[in-house]
């Protein structure tokens, strides 16, 4: 009997075993948006040690301890991190000890953290006082503004980052009286499918509204497909013309910049999201409908209230 057992096991192991490897791999691989900044990263390791005549893989604590210097040179911290988070899911991948914690390399990282700080540098929040009359200002018969307006005001009001934004399809839209219901299947924080929705509302000035805005976009569009795409050069001078190629993030991050200034980027759109949420009485579990952070200690980084003349107490002492 322990003989026919093992034999079934044996059976079953290789009736699945490739399966088993398919959920493995896919499992460790992680995210598309993910694999391919790693993809990148890996590279650029990679073409680091070519220069320096240097074995890349698997990695030597001895190269990873100098290869960390090189980019303290060159890299904020988290970029750093995310070039050792690449590195180390190679040799996950490969199952391949990474030498992240030895000795030498912490001691190097802690270096790093003390001499040049971690501190990241956020993406600004816009005003409302400064987003409300360049929303106004956009030409709805001119078709290239009508949909960098759809980017911004979509942007804005539904807290989207950038590849989810640019993620949308037509169908993922639902109208009603109510309102709009826009459902994600899928985001940075939510990588299995799960169902999200982010609920947008009619705005009494037709100008700032995000419906009555995408409601006119959608008149040019067809029944399904990407939401937002480019545009092309048509025949004759100053033509322009629909096509069915999805806008790419950069884009985005781009017509921030053009529209707003080049201090902002694509991540304005959700800080300044949760700061006018927040500074307009919000609670953090309603910025979390829209914006999905699972903590409300994500909620309080992304509030921009930084300027310290603007939001302090000092200013409410009574005196």
């Amino acid at each position: 009997m322990q003989e026919d057992f093992q034999e079934d096991k044996a059976r079953a192991l290789v009736r699945y075993s490739d399966k088993v490897a398919h959920y493995a791999q896919a499992g460790l691989e992680g995210a598309r948006n993910t694999q391919r900044a790693y993809q990148a990263d890996i590279r650029h390791y990679y073409e680091w040690c070519q220069l320096q005549g240097l074995t890349a893989f698997p990695v030597d604590a001895e190269v990873l301890a100098v290869y960390v210097t090189h980019l303290a040179d060159e890299c904020k911290w988290a970029t750093i991190q995310r070039r050792m988070a690449a590195l180390r899911k190679w040799h996950e991948l490969k199952n391949e000890e990474f030498p992240a914690r030895s000795r030498q390399v912490q001691a190097v990282l802690e270096g790093i953290r003390r001499v040049k700080g971690i501190r990241q540098k956020q993406a600004p929040a816009f005003s409302l006082d400064e987003f409300r009359p360049l929303i106004q200002s956009f030409d709805p018969e001119n078709v290239i503004e009508l949909r960098d307006k759809v980017v911004l005001l979509l942007g804005f009001t539904g807290a989207f980052r950038r590849s989810e934004l640019v993620a949308l399809n037509i169908e993922d839209l639902s109208f009603s009286r109510q309102g709009l219901i826009i459902t994600l299947t899928q985001s940075k924080t939510n990588q299995y499918g799960e169902i999200e929705q982010k609920a947008f509302f009619y705005h009494p000035d037709p100008l700032l509204c995000p419906i009555r805005t995408l409601e006119e976009w959608l008149a040019l569009r067809p029944a399904q497909g990407p939401l937002l795409v480019r545009f092309r050069k048509g025949k004759t001078h100053g033509e322009v013309r629909l096509t069915e190629e999805r806008l790419s993030d950069k884009s985005v991050d781009n017509l921030v910049k053009h529209y707003l200034g080049t201090e902002y980027s694509a991540h304005s759109l959700r800080a300044s999201f949760v700061t006018a949420a927040k500074l307009n009485g919000a609670d953090d579990m309603e910025v979390m409908q829209q914006t999905k952070h699972r903590t409300s200690a994500m909620i309080q980084r992304y509030t921009r209230t930084d300027d310290i003349r603007k939001f302090n107490a000092g200013k409410k002492l009574g005196l």
